[in-house]
């Protein structure tokens, strides 16, 4: 399986340019637990043998279409806000070939689902099922998205929007997967915990680079 992963992985890399993007956004704190994804690419480049860019690449979503970012990575605490144009270009994206993950840092969830509401008013944010390969490959968590924070306490929800049949925007809501991407004594977090978090990261990662 880590032969056929890093295989994989070093063909679209190299085919595509493949690397990962944090979105800019009005309205909240876009820039929060900046170790997070810098150290999820690390630990793809030391289980996998690749050699992709750690330094994260900060776009807002009129760059990430320009210049044909193939993944973004949405999180923060509270308000996200587009305008009509970034709401245009963040379906055009989307419907391009874009894959956007979103990690709820908690606080995020209203405001969130009003601006994917508004940009896809068509097609309606849906419950991703535990049975969705994006829960079961290359790692498998049986029960769906695992839960790494507290937050309110509530169960873990894989939300997403679907283009010809394809998951493009996943939205992960009490779960916060990134946080246990972050620096070690950041959160504090057992081994066990972090582990998990980068098995899903990894996940998300390879289903998007698939798809």
């Amino acid at each position: 399986m880590i032969l056929f992963i890093s295989l994989l992985l070093i063909s679209i890399s190299t085919n595509d340019g493949f690397y990962l993007s944090r979105l800019e956004y009005n309205g909240g704190d876009w820039y929060n637990d900046p170790s997070a994804l810098p150290n999820l690419v690390n630990v793809i480049n030391e289980r996998f043998e690749m050699d992709i860019s750690t330094e994260e690449n900060i776009v807002d979503i009129i760059q990430a279409y320009d210049m044909k970012v193939p993944f973004i990575f949405i999180t923060g605490h509270g308000e996200i806000l587009f305008t009509e144009e970034e709401r245009k270009i963040f379906r055009e994206y989307i419907e391009n070939g874009g894959f956007v993950y979103i990690d709820d840092d908690y606080g995020f969830n209203n405001s969130i689902r009003r601006e994917i509401e508004l940009i896809f008013p068509d097609i309606p944010l849906q419950p991703i099922t535990k049975a969705h390969i994006i829960y079961h490959w290359p790692f498998d968590f049986p029960e769906g998205l695992p839960k790494i924070h507290q937050h309110d306490g509530n169960s873990p929800e894989g939300w997403g929007i679907e283009i010809d049949g394809k998951l493009s925007v996943f939205y992960t809501y009490e779960s916060n997967i990134s946080d246990g991407w972050v620096d070690r004594d950041v959160h504090g977090d057992p081994e066990e915990v972090r582990e998990t978090a980068f098995m899903m990261g990894i996940n998300i990662i390879t289903y998007s680079m698939m798809h």
